[in-house]
């Protein structure tokens, strides 16, 4: 079956820095495009980053850009989302997701504070 398996959440400091990985299993990974997302409490889910298949190339949210970095190792069927300069407003659960039939994973919890 397809699973998304999150992590490398926590609490950081503002302007601190957190790598989130997501691990693909279930289908052809390297075939599809993968993104993230994120949702914070009392708001919608919203996109912030994707990338397409090959890695080639990737798109962000305007409020991340600059910040983070999505990338892909398709031999190791993982995604990952590296976040620098975060802020409190980063703050969220963080989930993946493939374009396989739109699996979702269980997400991350990310907590931007000092």
């Amino acid at each position: 079956q397809v699973q998304l398996v999150e992590s490398g959440g926590g609490l950081v400091q503002p302007g601190g820095s957190l790598r989130l990985s997501c691990a693909a299993s279930g289908f052809t990974f390297s075939n599809y495009a993968m993104s993230w997302y994120r949702q914070a409490p009392g708001k919608e889910r919203e996109l912030v980053a994707l990338i397409t298949s090959a890695g080639g190339s990737t798109n962000y949210a305007d409020s991340v850009k600059g910040r983070f970095t999505i990338s892909r190792d398709n031999a190791k069927n993982t995604v990952y989302l590296q976040m620098n300069s975060l802020k409190p407003e980063d703050t969220a659960v963080y989930y993946c997701k493939t374009n396989f039939m739109g699996y979702w994973g269980q997400g991350t919890q990310v907590t931007v504070s000092s």
